[in-house]
């Protein structure tokens, strides 16, 4: 029997709705595969924030760093600033456990139907390796004459030799798998930011020397965009910064029918940290309460971290009994042009364990 610990931050929204189902099918699925699991709730979030005036207490990230994995659900409020949430709660938590890897796949499933014209079933089927500690997202800066007329805001992004080429090495390896097809797209812009994008261009060179069995190619963030749209089966594992990276996942989610089914990993892949899994998409305050939010992504999340802890058995079955449930088409939240309700999808998947 395994046994793993695994710190929740339910978060804001919506947030609090899909991770119980996440947590439903964890939990159906161990009891399948013979693994337990010690929940360990953190009530961390836009309400703690408004009674504490901090996202977390002064001790969270100890509090969490002997955990296996983290399982996070949205944070978010529509009376807070992004900036406050980000800064106080999510980069902390990738930047103290080193998940300098944020792992994005976006698949089209049998049985959704996307906004481009005529995909068929995996003709998009990527995967996005994102930067996630550094880039642009470092937060080095600041103001001069805050308030004033003459206010400025200075920011920098910080791209290291070490940082961009770990993450490089980290998506040529994952383009060697048995299921990918063998090829990495570098996203930059150094032919306008001439500085830390060409530390990124170097590192990219250099690293692809080591794989000379994959093979790459390197787009500007904007044709990047673009062939998103136009061409989006043309990509296999794509690697870019902290920002571009982001960017690119929500195309990414949206042409594959839905940000609800859009799952993601922070991960630590020399895991001496816990490493931190959650759906991409945000709070979602319009249908807070509502009983609507697609769980998808939340489960998909889960099986990220099944696979991240060794289950890949398990996580097969997650995934399988949730394609199998896109695929009949019957019990879908109102996202994917379904009727059903978030606990509804989630009964619906836990039957569907060992179906698929």
């Amino acid at each position: 029997m395994s046994e793993h610990k695994v710190s929740v931050i339910r978060g804001d929204g919506v947030g609090v709705e899909v991770i119980e189902e996440g947590i439903k099918v964890l939990t159906a699925v161990g009891e399948q595969y013979d693994v337990t699991w010690n929940f360990i709730e953190h009530p961390w979030n836009s309400d703690y924030y408004f009674e504490h005036g901090r996202m977390m207490p002064t001790d969270a990230l100890d509090q969490m760093a002997e955990s296996d994995v983290i399982y996070l659900g949205a944070v978010g409020h529509p009376d807070l600033q992004d900036h406050v949430t980000l800064n106080g709660l999510l980069l902390p938590i990738r930047r103290t456990f080193d998940q300098y890897v944020c792992e994005r796949p976006s698949v089209l499933y049998p049985g959704i139907t996307s906004p481009l014209r005529d995909p068929k079933p995996y003709d998009i089927d990527m995967l996005v390796i994102r930067e996630n500690t550094e880039g642009e997202y470092a937060e080095v800066g600041g103001f001069q004459y805050a308030g004033f007329e003459e206010e400025i805001g200075i920011q920098s992004g910080v791209f290291t030799r070490r940082g961009c080429e770990r993450i490089i090495t980290y998506a040529f390896e994952q383009a060697r798998r048995h299921d990918r097809r063998k090829h990495v797209t570098s996203i930059t812009k150094s032919n306008a930011l001439g500085y830390g994008m060409l530390v990124w261009d170097r590192a990219f060179d250099r690293v692809a020397e080591g794989y000379p069995d994959i093979e790459t190619n390197s787009l500007l963030i904007d044709a990047a965009c673009m062939d998103f749209v136009r061409r989006p089966e043309s990509f296999d594992v794509v690697v870019g910064s902290n920002l571009f990276g982001d960017i690119l996942t929500d195309i990414g989610a949206i042409i594959t029918g839905s940000m609800g089914l859009a799952p993601s990993g922070n991960i630590d892949p020399e895991r001496r940290f816990p490493s931190m899994f959650e759906p991409v998409h945000g709070s979602a305050p319009d249908i807070m309460g509502k009983g609507i939010a697609n769980p998808m992504a939340a489960v998909l999340s889960a099986s990220m971290m099944l696979r991240h802890l060794g289950h890949d058995d398990a996580a097969d079955v997650v995934d399988k009994a949730v394609i199998f449930l896109i695929g009949q088409g019957e019990i879908l939240t109102p996202d994917l042009g379904g009727t059903s309700s978030t606990s509804q999808v989630g009964d619906a998947i836990i039957n569907a364990l060992g179906k698929g």
